[in-house]
C-alpha cells in the first residue's frame, strides 16, 4: 500500500496549483490506495475530493461490470509474453480528511482525522482558530491542539533546515518533550524532500532526529500540484499572493517542478534507504479509516412541548387547511394533503418542513412579508403551513417528483423575505438554534475572465493599459485561436509576443481556480447537534454572521439540510403597498386574498404596461407580453420561465408562440413525452421537463438524471453539462426521436446549466408578478410610492418610475421642506383622490437621520433656510443639498435664492447668545437680484440633486430643434 498524506490543493488559496479533484484522478491512475488533502487551516476542499472519489468508484464499478459482461477490449496478451504495465484503471483511492495546522507558537502539524471523534475535534479546533480571527485568517496556539486531539493522527513538520538535535530546533524545541509525551503513539515526524540538491543530508538529519525523539518517520513528497507542468501557474499564484512580479519572486518561486504528486516508483527511488518511512505512511493511512460517508447529519428534531415532529406537522397542516379553506377544502386537496404527509413521514422529513414553517411563522409574527419557492414549496403541505401563497390547485406538479424515495435527500425550499428586514430573520435563526448549531453556507469565489486577466497580467508584468485592453476584448479570447489573434491585433497587440502568449495560456489555466471564500446569499445549515463538529465555522465579513467553509454543492453532495433565507426587493415593495392601502383605502390585502384572475390586470400586461412589475419589466419581457397575451395565472408562470437562457438557447420560444397562436399544429414526439409536454403545447420550457426528457426520451437512469441535475447547478464553475451530450444523443436516437429535436432539447439543457428555471420557482414568482401588476393596475400612485420607498431595486431608475406614474394619472408633488418626510407618502390631492409626495430619500446624499430631525422640529412649518438651521440643528452642507433639490420652493424661494441663504450660514450650530431672533451668525443678507434659471438649467439641477425631475422631459428641451415650429422652452419669458 502506498499513500500520500501531505497534499496541498488550491484551497490553500494562491499557493496550491491543482484542484482536489485533479489529485484524486491522478492518484487513481498512479495506483495510490489513499491520499490526504491537507490544506492550511482549512478543510474547504475536502468534499470536492470526496465527491470525485465517489465518482471514480462509480466509474470503476461500471467498467468492471462492462468487462465482466463483454470481456476486455483488444486482443489478449500472447502466451509466453509478460503483460506490459498499464494504468491502474480499477484503482479507487481513499480520501483521508486532514488539515495542515499553522500555529503561532509551534511548527506546522498535519492532523489526520482517523475517527469520527477526530473529525469532530479537527472541526472544533479550526472553528476556534477561525472565530478568534478576522475573516480569512486563523489564529491557533499549540494549547488548542493539546485540549482537543482525540482521534487525530499528527504529522510534525521539521523546519526546512532540519537540525541534528531537538535542542537546536529553534522555535519548535520548547514543545518537543511535551508534544511527544502528550501524543505518544499518535505523533509522527515528516520526512519530505526540498528538491534543492541537499536532500540526502537532510534525510539523515531528520532520521537522527526521529531516533532521538522516538517518533516514527513518514514519507511525503508534499505536493503542491498534481503534475509538474503546473509549475508556472504555481509561481504565478505565488506572485499574486506576495504582490510581486513573476521576475521578482526570488526564493518565493519554485526551484523546479518536482513538488508534484509523484508516481509510486519515483517515491520508492526518492526514499531509497528509508523504506520504513514509506511503510509507516501506509500503516498510518490504513489506521486512519474515517470517511466523510460516515458523517451522519441530523435535522433539528423540532420537538415542541413533548409533541413529536410527525404529530406536530400533522396538527399544523390540518389547522392550516381549515385556515386556507374556511368553507371546507375540496376532496382532491384533502387527498393530496394526506398523501404528502404520509410520504413525508415515510422519509422522516417532518423536521425539515417544521424548520421552514417556524422560520416563516416568525417572519409573519413580525409582519415581514415572505414567500416560499422551490421543488417542494408548491405543495399542499407548504400551502397549509403558510410557507407559500400559491394554491396547489394551480399547478400540475407531482409531489414525488421533488420528494421521493429514489432521491435520498431533503427537498428544496427557498423562502424569500423583504430585503430590508431579512437580517431580523437571520438573527432569529442564530438566536433560536445557537451559533454552534446554525451557520450560513460559503460561496467559493472562482477566477473568471476579468479577474484572471487583471491578476495574472500584473504578475506577468503587463502594463495597466494592456490589461485594460485585454479585459475589454474578454469574450474573444475564449473562442478560437484565430479569433483571439485577430482581436489582439485590433487593439494593437502582437499575438506572437512570447510574454503575451504565456500570459493568455496562464489566464486560461487559472480560470475556475478558487480565489477566496465568501458567504452564500442566504443558505442556512441547521443541525440537531453541534455544527462545529460537522464542519468548521468562521466569521463572515458582515457583523454578527458566521459561515461554514463548504458551499452549497458540497453540502448537497453530503446530503446536508439547507434552508435558503433569501431577500427580494419586490416583497418589500408589495408589503409597503399593502400598508399604504390599509392606511389610505381601508383595504387589507395579503398575497393569498388578492382578487384572482382580474381581467383588467391581464389587459394591462397584454399592452406591455409593466414598468416596475416584478419579473416582466425588462425590455425582452415587455416585447414578449403582447405576443404571449397572458389571460390567466398559468400564462404568467410560462411568461416568467420562457424568457430565460434555457428556452431561448434551445429555440423553444418561437415554436411555443406559434402553437399558442394556432399558427402551428400542436404535436408530440411520442405519447410518453406528450404526458410531460402537454401543458406547454409540446415544447419543453421548464427545467423539470428537461429532466423528464432525459429519463423518458434518452433512457437516463435515475442516477444519471441526478448527476445531470447536479451538473446543471454547477455549470458555471465546472462547465460539465456537455459530458452528457453523446449519452443523451445516443439515447434519443435509440428511442426513435429525430436528431434535430434531440439537439434542440440538449441545447436547452445546456442553457439551463447557465440559468435553470424550474416550474416550481416560476409558479411562486408568477404570484408576485400578479400581485405587483394588480397593485399597479388599481392603485398606480401607491405602487409608485412603495416602489420608490423600496429602492434600490428593480430594473428602472426613480425618474422612470415617477414618469410612468404621471402617465397613469398620478399627481406627483416635489420634495418640500414643510411637507415631505423621509419616505415618499400619499397625501390628499384636494379632489377626493391621492397625490404622491416625494420624500427626502430622493435627495442625493441626504441621510435618514437628518430627515428625522427636520420633520421632528417642523411644527407648524419653517419660514426660511435659517429657520431650518436653528430649529432642526442640521449642518450647512445638508441645507445646501436641500436647496439644490429646490425643497424651499413653497417658501416662495427659488433654487438660487435658497442656495444664496444656505451659503451664508457657516457655523454648524448657532451660538447660545445669538440663538434667538437677534442678529448673529445668521446675518441678514442684502437683497440680491439673482438671474432666473432657465427650464433647462432647472431640469439639469433636478437630475444632479435627485436623479429625476417633475419639470420638462430632457428631450422636450430639444424639441424646437427636432421640430422647428415648436417654441424654445429655454427662452426666458416675462
Amino acid at each position: 500500500m502506498v499513500a500520500e498524506l501531505c497534499i496541498t490543493s488550491n484551497f490553500t488559496f494562491l499557493t496550491g496549483a491543482s484542484h482536489p479533484e485533479e489529485y484524486m484522478r491522478r492518484a487513481a491512475l498512479e495506483g495510490y490506495e489513499a491520499i490526504a488533502i491537507a490544506d492550511d487551516n482549512t478543510v474547504a476542499g475536502i468534499v470536492r475530493a470526496h465527491t470525485e472519489a465517489r465518482d471514480i468508484a462509480r466509474q470503476v464499478r461500471n467498467r468492471q461490470r462492462f468487462d465482466a459482461e463483454h470481456g476486455l477490449i483488444g486482443p489478449p496478451c500472447p502466451e509466453g509474453l509478460s503483460a506490459v504495465p498499464s494504468a491502474a484503471i480499477y484503482n479507487t483511492p481513499r480520501l483521508i480528511p486532514a488539515a495542515r495546522l499553522i500555529f503561532t507558537d509551534a511548527p506546522p502539524i498535519t492532523a489526520l482525522a482517523a475517527t469520527r471523534q477526530g473529525w469532530a475535534n479537527l472541526c472544533r479546533l479550526l472553528s476556534k482558530g477561525r472565530l478568534r480571527a478576522e475573516k480569512g485568517t486563523c489564529i491557533l496556539n499549540i494549547a488548542d491542539l493539546l485540549a482537543q486531539s482525540k482521534g487525530l493522527e499528527l504529522i510534525l513538520h521539521p523546519p526546512p533546515q532540519a537540525p541534528a538535535s531537538p535542542r537546536g530546533a529553534g522555535a519548535w524545541h520548547p514543545h518537543m518533550k511535551r508534544l511527544t509525551r502528550r501524543f505518544a503513539g499518535h505523533m509522527h515526524l515528516l520526512m519530505a524532500p526540498t528538491y534543492n540538491g541537499e536532500d540526502s543530508q537532510r534525510f539523515k538529519a531528520i532520521a537522527a532526529l526521529a531516533t532521538q525523539l522516538d517518533l516514527p518517520l513518514l514519507a511525503s513528497g508534499t505536493p503542491r500540484m498534481h503534475q509538474g507542468r503546473r509549475r508556472r501557474l504555481a509561481d504565478v499564484l505565488s506572485a499574486i499572493r506576495t504582490s510581486k512580479r513573476i521576475d521578482a519572486l526570488g526564493r518565493d518561486a519554485l526551484a523546479n517542478g518536482e513538488q508534484r504528486l509523484r508516481n509510486i516508483p519515483e517515491m520508492q527511488r526518492l526514499f531509497q534507504g528509508y523504506e520504513d518511512a514509506l511503510e509507516n505512511t501506509a500503516e498510518l493511512a490504513a489506521k486512519a479509516n474515517f470517511s466523510l460517508d460516515s458523517l451522519r447529519y441530523e435535522y433539528p428534531s423540532e420537538v415542541a412541548e413533548g409533541e413529536t415532529a410527525d404529530a406536530r406537522l400533522r396538527r399544523l397542516a390540518h389547522e392550516g387547511l381549515r385556515w386556507r379553506y374556511p368553507y371546507g377544502a375540496p376532496e382532491r386537496v384533502k387527498t393530496m394533503l394526506e398523501h404528502e404527509l404520509t410520504l413525508i413521514a415515510k422519509l422522516n422529513y417532518e423536521p425539515y418542513f417544521l424548520t421552514v414553517r417556524d422560520i416563516v411563522h416568525f417572519a409573519r409574527s413580525r409582519d415581514i412579508l415572505c414567500q416560499g419557492r422551490g421543488s417542494a414549496a408548491n405543495s399542499v403541505v407548504c400551502y397549509c403551513l403558510g410557507v407559500t401563497s400559491v394554491s396547489p390547485e394551480v399547478g400540475t406538479m407531482v409531489f414525488e417528483r421533488f420528494v421521493s424515495e429514489a432521491r435520498d435527500e431533503p427537498p428544496d425550499i427557498d423562502v424569500d423575505f423583504e430585503h430590508e428586514r431579512r437580517e431580523e430573520v437571520i438573527q432569529w435563526i442564530y438566536e433560536r438554534y445557537g451559533r454552534h448549531r446554525a451557520g450560513l453556507c460559503a460561496t467559493v469565489i472562482h477566477y473568471r475572465g476579468k479577474r484572471a486577466i487583471r491578476e495574472v497580467g500584473r504578475a506577468m508584468g503587463l502594463g495597466d493599459d494592456t490589461i485594460s485592453a485585454l479585459s475589454s476584448q474578454l469574450w474573444g479570447f475564449f473562442s478560437t485561436d484565430a479569433v483571439a489573434d485577430e482581436r489582439m491585433r485590433e487593439i494593437g497587440l502582437d499575438p506572437n509576443d512570447r510574454r503575451l502568449k504565456q500570459t493568455m495560456e496562464l489566464v486560461n489555466e487559472i480560470i475556475g481556480f478558487p480565489r477566496h471564500l465568501s458567504q452564500h446569499v442566504g443558505g442556512f445549515i441547521v443541525t440537531e447537534g453541534r455544527l462545529d463538529e460537522l464542519v468548521p465555522i468562521e466569521n463572515a465579513t458582515m457583523e454578527d454572521r458566521t459561515v461554514i467553509c463548504w458551499d452549497k454543492d458540497d453540502i448537497d453532495s453530503l446530503g446536508i439540510l439547507k434552508v435558503d433565507v433569501l431577500s427580494l426587493g419586490m416583497l418589500t415593495c408589495i408589503r409597503k403597498a399593502f400598508d399604504l392601502m390599509t392606511q389610505h383605502m381601508g383595504q387589507s390585502y395579503t398575497l393569498a386574498n388578492l382578487p384572482q384572475e382580474d381581467s383588467r390586470v391581464y389587459d394591462m400586461l397584454c399592452k406591455a404596461d409593466s414598468i416596475g412589475v416584478f419579473q416582466v419589466e425588462s425590455r425582452a419581457q415587455m416585447n414578449f407580453l403582447p405576443r404571449m397575451k397572458p389571460r390567466n395565472f398559468y400564462d404568467l408562470v410560462i411568461e416568467v420561465a420562457i424568457i430565460r437562457p434555457g428556452p431561448i438557447q434551445g429555440d423553444m420560444v418561437h415554436p411555443y408562440i406559434r402553437r399558442r397562436n394556432g399558427e402551428e399544429k400542436v404535436s408530440f414526439p411520442s405519447d410518453e413525452l406528450g404526458a410531460v409536454l402537454g401543458k406547454t403545447l409540446g415544447v419543453p420550457l421548464f427545467q423539470e421537463q428537461a429532466m423528464q426528457i432525459a429519463i423518458i426520451g434518452a433512457g437516463f437512469t435515475p442516477e444519471e438524471a441526478d448527476r445531470l441535475r447536479r451538473s446543471l447547478a454547477t455549470f458555471k464553475k465546472h462547465g460539465n453539462v456537455s459530458e452528457f451530450h453523446d449519452r443523451f444523443m445516443r439515447g434519443m436516437k435509440k428511442n426513435g426521436y429525430e436528431e434535430d429535436f434531440a439537439a434542440r432539447c440538449f441545447s436547452q439543457i445546456e442553457g439551463f446549466g447557465s440559468y435553470g428555471f424550474p416550474e416550481s420557482h416560476a409558479a411562486s414568482f408568477a404570484l408576485l408578478v400578479y400581485a405587483s401588476a394588480w397593485i399597479k393596475c388599481h392603485h398606480p400612485g401607491i405602487f409608485a410610492c412603495a416602489l420608490l420607498n423600496s429602492q434600490p431595486m428593480g430594473f428602472y431608475a426613480p425618474a422612470q418610475i415617477v414618469r410612468d406614474a404621471r402617465e397613469h394619472g398620478v399627481e406627483v408633488r416635489p420634495v418640500d421642506i414643510n411637507e415631505s418626510y423621509w419616505d415618499n407618502v400619499m397625501e390628499p390631492d384636494g379632489r377626493g383622490g391621492w397625490a404622491l409626495r416625494l420624500g427626502f430619500r430622493q435627495v442625493k446624499k441626504l441621510r435618514e437621520e437628518d430627515a428625522a430631525w427636520i420633520t421632528a422640529a417642523r411644527g407648524n412649518g419653517y419660514r426660511s433656510v435659517e429657520d431650518v438651521w436653528r430649529r432642526a440643528g442640521i449642518s450647512p452642507p445638508v441645507l445646501l443639498r436641500l436647496a439644490e433639490a429646490d425643497a424651499f420652493l413653497s417658501l416662495r424661494m427659488t433654487r438660487r435664492e435658497a442656495l444664496w441663504q444656505a451659503r451664508a450660514i457657516r457655523s454648524e450650530n448657532p451660538l447660545p447668545l445669538f440663538s434667538g431672533d437677534m442678529d448673529g451668525e445668521g446675518i441678514l443678507e442684502p437683497t440680491s437680484n439673482l438671474p432666473v434659471m432657465t427650464e433647462g438649467e432647472e431640469v439639469l439641477e433636478d437630475y444632479v440633486s435627485m436623479r429625476l425631475t417633475l419639470r420638462s422631459h430632457p428631450v422636450a428641451l430639444l424639441r424646437h430643434l427636432l421640430t422647428p415650429d415648436k417654441p424654445d422652452p429655454n427662452l426666458r419669458h416675462g
